[in-house]
């Protein structure tokens, strides 16, 4: 602020000196013109044959006397007749640049043997009126060191009133800082920064802030990772990033929210949003992000074993109750009625996997379907395969895929409809070499309509055992459907409808 208050004063002060040396310079140089030529010596003597000896003694000591730097007389061509200067006799002045008629007086800028100088011309009139000559007398400028030590009390006036501005303009300036710095030094904050950027990209879980005004003002690496974000989002507002509806949503919403599950891409992620604030006032939320998709497989895997235990449980007990009963026909020697009962369960779970393996040729499938049969059975639920459902042998990794799938749909199904009467859950197949389709419709009640669109999205609970392994079912389904850029979804026709696609590459046998 100094240095500019300096720059600026020492122009104006120095144009201000410049312009005031050049009026009142100019009026002296013109008065001291018209003097010569009204001296009756210099117009009598100006068309003398020797002029320049006998003007010469005038000519000089009016310069003497007046302070020019040069007065000289010339006749009306500008040739110099005489002059202070002996070496300027005999030379041509150029009357032209004065920008005057040369009848007239005049005053301004002058280049004499190459010198800028301040000067006035005055014609020399005869008795007739007539221009026998012309008198010109000049100044030269003062150096820029002359003006400048001619501004220096204005500068030294302004330099104290910059330096008074500047010092309480600093003042002022540093305690805005101050407070809004907390009191920090640059130093301190320099290492306040680093440290806060070690700190963030050493955390093992994602994390991301979110300013009050949607924008993102912090993430590390894991959260880029996670979400799958280009590195230079800071700044950035959510809801113009590349994420999902869903995930947008629990970023901006502006609560406390705790284990939230949601699905981006082929990640089944938990979210744990906190409001955080400065002084009394919220500043916006930070979200930490913990990938659960690793530990959701294992969940379903040993939700699936358990179902498999349930499964072999309820054949165990079945297979008791059918001993028992041929033990005692036997005890009562009704060995005609062993016979025919043995027969007819022989016949029975001939039909069941005689059905499933006639149209599910894969052997796991066919095996699920078989074991979810027995089981639905014990809860007095009746499974049925339709007509029109048809799959070959499948790929390990895609059999496993739509194992996932229709495992969990056939058990939200059975959970739906456990104490009603007479309920049929409809299980359909369907392969065209390039995509599975998934349908089990049931009886139930439903799916209400508000949760239609967020029954895959927030399935994850961290209800504790025995609840554990419920409600993480369809959030993986809609996991596997994602990593084979399938689909998934939900309708109610005459209770719920879930179907899924799985689209692979043909052929894969």
């Amino acid at each position: 602020m100094i240095t500019a208050v300096l720059l600026a004063v020492t122009t104006v002060s120095v144009s201000q000196s410049r312009a005031e040396f050049v009026q009142i310079q100019g009026q002296r140089m013109l008065a001291i013109a018209e003097n010569m030529a009204s001296t009756p010596l210099i117009r009598d003597d100006i068309a003398a044959p020797e002029a320049d000896v006998v003007l010469a003694p005038d000519v000089e000591k009016a310069r003497t006397l007046s302070g020019a730097s040069i007065a000289a007389v010339t006749d009306s061509s500008g040739k110099v007749l005489a002059s202070s200067d002996p070496q300027a006799v005999g030379d041509r002045l150029d009357l032209a640049q004065s920008r005057a008629p040369l009848g007239r007086s005049w005053t301004g800028n002058l280049t004499l043997s190459g010198r800028r100088t301040i000067g006035a011309r005055v014609p020399i009139l005869q008795a007739d009126g007539t221009v026998s000559g012309v008198v010109v007398v000049a100044e030269d400028y003062p150096p820029l060191g002359g003006s400048l030590a001619a501004a220096v009390p204005d500068l030294m006036i302004f330099l104290g009133m910059g330096a008074v501005l500047g010092v309480l303009g600093s003042w002022l300036l540093s305690r805005l800082i101050r407070r809004r710095t907390r009191g920090l030094e640059p130093r301190e904050i320099a290492d306040l920064a680093d440290n806060r950027e070690a700190l963030l990209y050493s955390i093992r879980e994602g994390v991301i802030g979110v300013g009050i005004d949607g924008r993102v003002t912090l993430l590390n690496k894991t959260a880029i990772e996670l979400l799958g974000l280009p590195s230079n989002v800071a700044g950035e507002r959510v809801d113009e990033l590349p994420l999902s509806a869903e995930v947008k949503e629990l970023l901006l919403d502006t609560s406390d929210g705790e284990e939230t599950a949601a699905v981006t891409g082929s990640r089944l992620l938990v979210l744990n949003r906190r409001v955080v604030g400065s002084r009394g006032r919220p500043i916006g939320t930070v979200t930490t992000l913990r990938d659960r998709t690793e530990m959701a497989e294992l969940e379903s895997r040993l939700a699936a074993n358990q179902s498999i235990t349930e499964t072999m449980r309820a054949q165990t007990h079945e297979f008791f109750n059918q001993l028992h009963t041929v033990s005692g026909l036997v005890q009562l020697g009704e060995f005609e009625e062993v016979r025919s009962f043995i027969g007819t369960l022989t016949r029975r779970r001939a039909e069941i996997n005689d059905d499933i393996s006639s149209r599910i040729e894969d052997a796991a499938v066919s095996a699920l379907l078989v074991a979810k049969t027995s089981l639905a059975a014990e809860s007095g639920i009746e499974l049925r395969l339709s007509e029109s459902s048809a799959l070959g042998p499948l790929e390990p990794s895609l059999a496993a895929d739509t194992i996932t799938v229709l495992g969990n749909f056939i058990d939200n199904a059975v959970d739906a409809t456990a104490g009603l009467s007479g309920v049929i859950v409809l299980v359909d197949l369907g392969d065209n070499d390039s995509m599975i389709t998934i349908r089990v419709s049931d009886p139930g009640p439903g799916v209400p309509e508000d949760l239609e669109h967020r029954i895959f999205n927030r399935g994850f609970t961290t209800k504790p055992v025995p609840a554990s392994g419920r409600g993480i079912g369809l959030a993986l389904v809609r996991l596997v459907c994602a990593r084979r850029q399938g689909s998934v979804g939900v309708h109610n026709l005459d209770g719920a409808v879930f179907e899924a696609t799985l689209p692979y590459p043909a052929p894969v046998r």
